[in-house]
C-alpha cells in the first residue's frame, strides 16, 4: 500500500482504469455501482437499509463510489478513508457535499470503536501486502458497529480475462491478486462471524442480456470479481 504510487496515479485514475478495462464493454462507473448496489440488496433483504446512516468506504481513492452511496443510501454519511492524500484532495473538490475524505497511515483507522453500520472495500487489499491483511481487517471490525457489515470485493485470481487486466494495468504493477478462501480465511482470523463468499461479474458488456443468469452462478468461482461479507 505505497502512498507516493497512488499519489502519482490520482490524477490519471479514472481514465487509466477505462481504458483498462475497456475489453469489459463497461465503464468503471458500471463496477464502481454494481457494489454499492449489491450491499444494498443484501440490506434490503434483511430489513436493515434505513438502519445505515454511517458508511467507511476503506481505500476509497478518489471516491467513484461515492455517488452511488447516495444514490442507494440517500440518508447515509459516507466517510472515504485512503492512504493517498492526492487521491483524497480530489474527492474532496469533486464531492465534499456528499462525504468526508480522511487520509490515515495504512496502520490504525482514526476512528472510535463501532462508528460505521457497513465498512466497504473495493478492490483494495490486493494492493496491501498480505500479512497485514488480517490486523486491517481487525481494524475494520473495530470500528464497526455490533450489527454492521463488512463488504471486501476483490478480483479473481481464477479468471483469465481479470488476471490480465491487472497485469496490463499501471496501477496494478505491484498488486497481489487474493484468492477467495483466502479472504475468507482472512476474515474469520480477524474475528468476524461466518464470512460469505459470493462471486460476480460472468458475462462482458456485449452479453449483459446474460446477466440474470449471475443470481444462480454465485457460487461458481469463475466470475470476474468476488465479495466476502460478514457480521463482525
Amino acid at each position: 500500500m505505497n502512498r507516493a504510487e497512488f499519489d502519482r496515479f490520482a490524477d490519471e485514475y479514472r481514465a487509466m482504469h477505462a481504458a483498462n478495462i475497456s475489453a469489459s464493454g463497461e465503464s468503471p462507473e458500471f463496477f464502481a455501482e454494481y457494489k454499492v448496489k449489491d450491499v444494498a440488496d443484501a440490506a434490503a433483504r434483511t430489513g436493515t437499509w434505513r438502519c445505515v446512516t454511517r458508511v467507511l468506504d476503506f481505500g476509497a481513492g478518489i471516491g467513484n463510489s461515492v455517488p452511488f452511496w447516495r444514490r442507494y443510501f440517500p440518508d447515509a454519511r459516507t466517510t472515504c478513508v485512503d492512504v493517498s492524500g492526492k487521491s483524497l484532495s480530489i474527492g474532496h473538490e469533486r464531492m465534499s457535499a456528499d462525504a468526508s475524505f480522511v487520509q490515515f497511515d495504512g496502520q490504525t483507522l482514526p476512528f472510535a470503536d463501532g462508528s460505521f453500520d457497513i465498512a466497504f472495500a473495493a478492490c483494495v487489499f490486493h494492493h496491501i501486502e498480505h500479512d497485514r491483511h488480517v490486523h486491517l481487517l481487525r481494524e475494520l471490525r473495530r470500528v464497526l458497529s455490533p450489527d454492521g457489515t463488512m463488504w471486501v470485493f476483490e478480483h479473481n485470481p481464477n479468471n483469465p480475462l481479470t488476471v490480465k487486466a491487472v497485469n496490463d494495468c499501471p496501477f496494478d504493477a505491484n498488486a497481489c491478486l487474493v484468492q477467495a478462501r483466502q479472504m475468507r480465511r482472512r476474515m474469520l482470523e480477524a474475528g468476524f462471524a461466518e464470512p460469505r463468499v459470493r462471486y460476480r461479474i460472468f458475462f462482458p458488456g456485449p452479453l449483459r442480456v446474460l446477466r440474470k443468469l449471475e443470481p444462480t452462478l454465485v457460487r461458481l468461482p469463475l466470475g470476474a470479481q468476488y465479495s466476502v461479507s460478514s457480521r463482525p
